[in-house]
């Protein structure tokens, strides 16, 4: 969850795929949900606008009422939904005191909810397994669920909006951002550092593949999205947001920021400022 702020000039933002939904609420705006991504999606921001930022996990209940396949590349308004709640949940927030206030009358709401919605437990399992930590063939994931690859893929499209396979790619994806946007140091084959370092701890089989992939999920260079110093965003947002559920995945003993092991259990990120995520 995040707080964003544009200044006095409007603000052009790359959206990434990240395996899961998103809902944007401008204050005194109309709510959109952006659903999942299989390629960068750039939007302009109007200047001095103010807006709440909730990601939803892969696989996690999200409020529309099919699966959210039908999101998929989509941007929705709240209203298109149907949903009658959007005004009295616009009334709360509006009356909150600060934009964190509303940030937080937004999560009980979205908590709440997701008491009473169904979360297919073979996906969360499966969005686990393919994390990038410990590279599985689809197949292999299949099995150990119980399912047959066919089944399995149409599970994951109702639940995630895509197949495994790319889901497995976004994750790798962001794998790989949370390591470079947290400043861990790089632990892969010797002698490698910097950038190919990061790869080959996020599962990618060398620099150009993770060049291939970036690119192609993001639009831009591996050097392009991240600036020229590695493990130092050169946008200079917070990324917590982003990168802790990555990098919590992880093996405790495996974590280093900054030089030192780190399990990261960050529940919410809040920013004013430039986009928290990203």
């Amino acid at each position: 969850m995040w707080v964003q702020t544009t200044g006095t000039t409007p603000y052009l933002q790359r959206h990434l795929p990240t395996g899961g939904a998103e809902l944007h609420w401008p204050l005194g705006g109309e709510p959109r949900l952006l659903g999942p991504l299989t390629g960068p999606r750039v939007e302009v921001i109007p200047a001095s606008t103010t807006l709440l930022g909730v990601r939803f996990q892969p696989g996690a209940p999200v409020p529309i009422p099919g699966g959210v396949g039908d999101l998929l590349d989509r941007q929705v308004a709240l209203d298109d939904l149907g949903h009658r709640w959007v005004d009295r949940l616009g009334e709360a927030i509006a009356t909150a005191v600060t934009p964190r206030a509303g940030l937080l009358v937004l999560q009980e709401f979205l908590l709440r909810r997701t008491w009473t919605a169904g979360r297919d437990p073979l996906v969360r399992a499966a969005v686990r397994m393919l994390m990038p930590w410990a590279p599985r063939e689809v197949g292999v994931v299949a099995d150990h669920l119980g399912l047959s690859v066919s089944q399995f893929r149409r599970r994951c499209v109702w639940a995630v909006g895509t197949g495994p396979k790319s889901l497995q790619r976004t994750l790798r994806f962001q794998g790989f951002l949370a390591l470079a946007q947290s400043g861990t140091t790089a632990a892969g084959r010797r002698g490698a550092d910097g950038m190919v370092g990061l790869a080959v701890d996020a599962g990618y089989a060398d620099q150009a593949h993770l060049s291939r992939e970036v690119r192609r999920l993001s639009g831009l260079t591996p050097t392009g999205l991240l600036g020229a110093e590695v493990g130092r965003c050169s946008c200079g947002h917070d990324h917590t947001a982003s990168y802790a559920p990555f990098l919590a995945a992880r093996s405790p003993e495996r974590v280093h920021v900054g030089g030192h092991a780190d399990h990261v259990t960050v529940r919410d990120s809040f920013k004013t400022g430039k986009r928290v995520a990203r």
